[in-house]
């Protein structure tokens, strides 16, 4: 009874965030149910969660800057979507052939690329933000895909780690100062050059205005909310009437208990927003993460770079998956469509 074993963890706890116990060590206990019932009855995580795989489409870490890097740029990481890969196998290895092509494209610039961050991502000091999207376009191109149709660009901006009090964002590397308009009509400059397809938290965590602005200005585009929506249904429902984003970062421990994951999952489908089961920086080589993404039908996963073995482990999770049910479970760029129902 995953339900009835959450509920009491929540009333055991009695405070709203979990602070009491701490929602990492509820979800440890939550995800331990899971784990018991699966192995109950004999089956696969992912086939207890759901008896409908669903292969989900990778967001890959190429470059980090921001809190995964120590500010060696002001946006937290620039990642690759495998657009036109057919199944995930195909799509984990043109994005290893990305990963390993941009470092040559980095060290080729002077960029030392041996550095890596928190998740995986290479760590360089490059001039400008725009220069790490630059650096990965390159990199998509190095390793003979073609940009936007088979490989495209993803953002984790991460704008609540450089906005101040005043709502002032500030670009720490390039010196520059600018308000959420600002920001995000160069973001918009940004995109009409590179081939980017996914935008996540591109303002404060708080700014809403900012954020009806942002998916005015760019809601054909998939705008992610991770600070935005912290995996709670009542952010999610401020999101939905104020017109704000058009998917959710779905990472459980933000919620506490596995239930509570799946519920915020459910009601991205209800509202036609997309959801991107996402990892942590501090990661361990589990990969129950893997099997939530495809038993929910989510559609996408985040889980870091194709490099530091907590992060591979959930990427040769799914390629297990996929080799158990075949690659028609693989969902494809059809993931990105907000507007399409899983």
């Amino acid at each position: 009874d995953q339900r009835g074993v959450d509920e009491v963890l929540r009333a055991t706890d009695g405070s709203p965030s979990l602070s009491r116990l701490g929602a990492n060590a509820v979800l440890a206990v939550s995800l331990a149910t899971a784990h018991a019932a699966a192995a109950h009855q004999g089956v696969p995580l992912w086939q207890h969660l759901g008896d409908r795989p669903l292969i989900p489409l990778p967001m890959v870490n190429i470059v980090s800057g921001g809190a995964h890097a120590g500010g060696l740029i002001d946006i937290q990481d620039v990642l690759v979507i495998p657009v036109g890969a057919t199944s995930f196998a195909e799509a984990i290895e043109w994005c290893c052939a990305v990963r390993a092509a941009t470092a040559v494209e980095a060290e080729a610039a002077g960029v030392p690329a041996t550095l890596v961050a928190d998740e995986g991502g290479i760590a360089g000091s490059l001039p400008s933000n725009r220069a790490a999207i630059e650096l990965v376009a390159r990199g998509i191109e190095r390793a003979r895909l073609e940009p936007g149709t088979e490989v495209a660009i993803a953002l984790d901006v991460a704008a609540t780690e450089f906005v101040d009090e005043q709502g002032r964002y500030h670009f720490h590397t390039e010196q520059r100062s600018l308000d959420a308009g600002e920001l995000v009509d160069e973001i918009a400059a940004w995109c009409r050059s590179l081939p980017i397809v996914s935008i996540e938290d591109i303002v404060g965590e708080d700014d809403w205005e900012g954020w009806r602005y942002a998916t005015s200005t760019l809601g054909h585009l998939q705008l992610v909310g991770d600070d935005l929506f912290v995996t709670q249904l009542d952010r999610l429902s401020t999101g939905v009437e104020q017109g704000a984003a058009n998917a959710v970062l779905v990472k459980l421990n933000q919620n506490g208990t596995l239930s509570g994951g799946l519920d915020v999952i459910a009601r991205c489908r209800e509202v036609r927003y997309a959801s991107v089961v996402s990892a942590r920086s501090g990661e361990t080589e589990d990969h129950w993460l893997a099997d939530l993404a495809v038993g929910s039908r989510a559609g996408q996963i985040k889980v870091g770079s194709t490099t530091r073995s907590e992060r591979t482990a959930k990427w040769n999770r799914l390629l297990q998956i996929e080799r158990t049910v075949g690659t028609h479970a693989y969902v494809g760029a059809a993931a990105l469509d907000p507007g399409r129902a899983r």
